[in-house]
């Protein structure tokens, strides 16, 4: 009877799950879904903390160190969530995305541990099922843990000779050591440490090389990994609610990848060896930026949007810093009473996560249907009358068309470049995340903007409403 309930629970989170993401696609269903999911997740926990039963009928029991288990990590994740700034949600995700990676490979060394003075010579799909789980957690959880020292600035690009060389030995390694247990050669402790040892450090040559407007692409491959190894948890104890939430973790996460590093002009495979800098030369040759650039000031900017047709605003990672969104909604509702057409353009890796900017301008109440993705709005730059990029670089940079000695050249971009007039603001003109000058700030068409986009943006609110 109590497995029955527990089975009908299971089944109930499951469709929680599902609903929960099909509501996330939408920014606003994307709220409720997150709720409708959480409270899915919270039955499945209740359901098996006090109905599952092992084959003898025995219960979990242990109710003081689970309940005081989830009573701290439920208060330190409410804390960090409650702090983080909107910027700094790509670090978050990536610490929590490792830690959750360290869960399913500790669960498969144990396990692995357990079992292995029980097996038998022959081929066995649980060593399979657990190995797997090992390696794909251990390769998340270092990686996951390089790509937030990254995002932090507490860890800088590392680049090594032979690095695919490197990692695609480590993984040939792996893949011989990983068959010896699960035919039934040898299920000697030293081949799971050997495992263990050669996955974490391949998840740090994998993701050290990494950098620049890459960072997002590898973070959703590392939230996918995850969710696969969360998914082979689910096989390992025939539990349906992990299998299920597992496979929807790591088959939306790989499609996600894939569509970004289509975005990218990347391989899968590639991203997987690691090492993308080869694929746009040397950055060492990435030919010098030449020419002069001209400011405009706040005034003037203000006549050149309230009298234009059409204006497209582009926002980036300075955007995000300065928590620039909501005056940039003010804006936007300022221009639109002048009958100005207002439009904002969304690169696939604008900011640092997937989806970074569709999160924040929804903060600010931006109606989804005025976000353009690529692909919409690059044919509609060229009958554009202003574009206002505000903190974005190397997203709009023309060099990843026309350099092939760019480190970022083939990376498909907002190709504001065929606009009628291009305003930049930026606090400086140092260079973006990918380390490169930027030939749009010297064109004859742009205008910098100097300053913090927040401040920037408040002075022309009050210039418009003047005009």
């Amino acid at each position: 009877m109590l497995n029955n309930i527990l089975e009908i629970s299971y089944l109930i989170a499951s469709v929680t799950f599902i609903l929960g993401l099909k509501m996330l696609g939408k920014p606003e269903t994307a709220r409720k879904g997150n709720l409708i999911a959480a409270g899915g997740m919270t039955l499945a926990i209740i359901a098996t903390i006090f109905l599952y039963e092992n084959n003898e009928g025995i219960r979990l029991g242990n109710y003081l160190w689970i309940f005081g288990g989830i009573i701290i990590g439920s208060i330190a994740g409410t804390i960090a969530a409650r702090r983080v700034q909107m910027t700094a949600m790509p670090q978050m995700v990536s610490l929590f995305n490792g830690l959750g990676a360290l869960c399913v490979a500790i669960i498969s060394f144990l396990e692995y541990f357990h079992s292995y003075q029980f097996a038998a010579p022959v081929f066995n799909v649980k060593f399979l099922i657990i190995l797997a789980g090992l390696v794909i957690g251990s390769v998340s959880f270092s990686g996951s843990m390089i790509a937030y020292g990254k995002l932090e600035g507490k860890i800088k690009d590392f680049h090594f000779p032979f690095n695919q060389v490197l990692n695609i030995l480590i993984l040939l390694v792996i893949l011989v050591l990983l068959a010896i247990p699960v035919f039934g050669a040898n299920h000697s402790l030293n081949i799971l440490y050997a495992i263990t040892i050669l996955s974490l450090l391949y998840g740090l040559t994998f993701v050290f090389p990494i950098g620049g407007a890459d960072m997002p692409v590898v973070i959703s491959l590392l939230n996918s990994f995850t969710g696969i190894a969360a998914a082979l948890g689910g096989f390992l104890y025939d539990n349906q609610v992990m299998l299920t939430g597992g496979i929807l973790v790591g088959s939306s996460g790989t499609i996600l990848t894939i569509l970004m590093c289509k975005a990218m002009n990347r391989s899968l495979a590639n991203v997987i060896v690691g090492s993308w800098k080869s694929q746009g030369g040397p950055s060492s040759a990435h030919k010098e930026v030449k020419g002069s650039i001209k400011e405009i000031s706040v005034s003037d900017t203000a006549v050149l949007l309230a009298y234009s047709k059409s204006v497209v605003i582009v926002p980036g990672y300075g955007l995000a810093v300065a928590q620039a969104q909501h005056v940039t909604k003010e804006l936007e509702a300022l221009l639109e009473e002048k009958g100005v057409e207002v439009k904002y353009a969304i690169h696939p890796v604008a900011g640092r996560m997937p989806g970074h900017m569709n999160v924040l301008l929804a903060e600010a109440d931006v109606p989804y249907d005025k976000l353009y993705e690529m692909e919409q709005i690059n044919p509609e730059f060229v009958k554009t009358d202003v574009v206002l990029i505000l903190g974005a670089n190397d997203v709009v940079n023309p060099a990843a068309l026309t350099d092939p000695s760019s480190p970022i050249y083939g990376m498909p971009i907002l190709e504001v470049i065929n606009a009628k007039n291009i305003i930049v603001n930026k606090r400086s003109m140092s260079a973006g995340y990918a380390g490169i000058d930027n030939e749009l700030f010297y064109n004859d068409k742009t205008k910098m903007l100097f300053g913090d986009s927040k401040k920037i943006l408040s002075e022309l609110v009050s210039e418009v409403k003047g005009l």
